[in-house]
């Protein structure tokens, strides 16, 4: 990924808060033939003690998918992968920046966050594996709602069927590499400028605007 260092993201541990707050990944693989695949999956970020440690992410995927058969074939320990992080991206008017009033020297741009994640994937096929990870999904992303949904409201056998349809993937972190692309190297007037029509106009959220405006976000 090109790296102006302006728009490098600070360390893991701000990669690791940009995963946790988009953890839709897509997953890069290459078969043995060389052909590229990509998946579309949620992975949950395991991270280690350390600044040197290694992280996990975790996810699952179909049996039926073409990947878990590549990795069934034996190949599991030589799969390089590449999870690509999206977070809030947004194109840029040139109308929002002052400067198109005092001299129209303004073109636009597209603003983004997103991380890389690269490491060696391997193929997990568990029962109680899976059982604790779909569990932990399921309290990642219903614990917000008023009424949570639980892994215990469905009845045993119905999961327990669901999770042979199912096998687990697992990423040893080897390189993070962040990325935010926000105008952090243009004048504070035209941050501001871009923080109020991804607001005003384009109806972000005051985090993503901040985020996306290249202005100081809460971590």
């Amino acid at each position: 990924m090109y790296q102006p260092p302006q728009f490098r993201l600070d360390g893991r541990a701000e990669c690791h808060r940009a995963i946790e707050t988009a953890p839709f990944a897509t997953l890069v693989t290459c078969d043995v033939s060389g052909e590229l695949g990509a998946d579309h999956l949620p992975l949950l970020l395991a991270p280690t003690e350390g600044e040197s440690s290694s992280d996990v992410l975790r996810g699952h995927i179909a049996r039926a998918n073409p990947l878990a058969r590549h990795l069934e074939s034996g190949a599991a320990d030589d799969v390089e992968a590449l999870a690509i992080f999206h977070g809030p991206q947004a194109y840029i008017t040139p109308s929002w920046y002052p400067a198109k009033q005092e001299h129209g020297k303004v073109v636009p741009t597209w603003n983004y966050q997103v991380v890389h994640a690269h490491g060696r994937l391997r193929l997990i096929d568990d029962a109680r594996w899976l059982h604790e990870l779909v569990t932990a999904l399921t309290a990642r992303f219903e614990g917000e709602r008023e009424r949570p949904w639980r892994v215990g409201d469905a009845p045993d056998d119905y999961i327990a069927a669901m999770c042979r349809a199912i096998v687990g993937v697992e990423i040893r972190v080897e390189r993070l590499e962040g990325k935010r692309k926000a105008s952090q190297h243009r004048p504070l007037e035209e941050r501001r400028a871009i923080h109020r029509g991804l607001r005003d106009e384009y109806g972000y959220d005051d985090g993503d605007a901040a985020c996306l405006g290249g202005m100081p976000t809460r971590g």
